[in-house]
């Protein structure tokens, strides 16, 4: 089965609201066995629309992905996220 990437490219407006989700979201992805590979650090945006944060973890799965983005650990943590960030996520299967 193909590991997956979840990738985030985030802007935020409300720092101690946003650390408040990232501390609930790096939970939920430990228990799923996801585990971060670039957790905003510097980056080139060479296309499309820039966010000055971007982040990538690694799942065992596709199914492992969304069902970290689907548990309530995760929900509850997107609740602290609501106003205080503008974030585009996406999930993608990766190559065997």
């Amino acid at each position: 089965m193909p590991k997956a990437y979840w990738i985030a490219h985030v802007t935020v407006s409300d720092d101690a609201a946003y650390g408040r989700y990232a501390a609930l979201a790096s939970k939920a992805i430990a228990e799923h066995g996801g585990e971060f590979l670039a957790r905003g650090g510097r980056a080139i945006q060479k296309e499309g629309r820039a966010h000055p944060r971007n982040v990538v973890a690694l799942f065992p799965s596709l199914d492992a992905a969304n069902a970290c983005y689907d548990s309530a650990t995760y929900q509850e943590a997107l609740r602290h996220a609501e106003g205080a960030a503008e974030r585009d996520l996406v999930l993608v299967e990766a190559l065997d």
